[in-house]
């Protein structure tokens, strides 16, 4: 007697969930210098693992990259533009939290510092546009708007 055939089931490819934060410490905010490749300085950030809240995995990467504990403040935008990261398309929810200390490297970040935003270093991925975002927020309070 013959089996029948097993269904076979459609892989799917799907942008991976990340996380990036704004971590304000009074005027400036909180970079990293990346271990990993790709190289230069970012906001700390990283994947949502499954099972946890977007929120949970902001306050968990920053715990990890800075040794910070944040107070998440809002949420910035979501940012998923197909080519943002060259590794694979990933799709981040930027929040914008606030802590107090000075931030130390740790985990995938080889240096964490403050930095003015009138004084930024290049920046990885689309992290400069995220920040263009933050400044304009922060001057005008108006959200980033959905560009096609």
């Amino acid at each position: 007697m013959t089996q029948p055939a097993a269904e076979t089931k459609p892989k799917f490819r799907n942008p991976s969930p990340t996380v990036d934060i704004i971590i304000e410490i009074g005027e400036r905010i909180v970079l990293i210098e990346r271990k990993n490749p790709p190289p230069g300085w970012a906001l700390p950030g990283g994947f949502v693992d499954y099972g946890e809240s977007f929120e949970d995995a902001a306050r968990r990467e920053a715990q990890e990259e800075t040794g910070l504990a944040v107070h998440l403040v809002r949420q910035l935008h979501t940012y998923s533009h197909p080519e943002r990261d060259a590794r694979q398309h990933t799709a981040s929810t930027v929040f914008i939290a606030t802590a107090s200390g000075m931030p130390v490297a740790a985990d995938d970040a080889q240096k964490a510092q403050l930095f003015n935003l009138t004084e930024l270093p290049a920046l990885a991925f689309d992290h400069a546009l995220i920040l263009a975002d933050y400044v304009r927020y922060k001057k005008t309070g108006q959200l980033p708007t959905y560009s096609s």
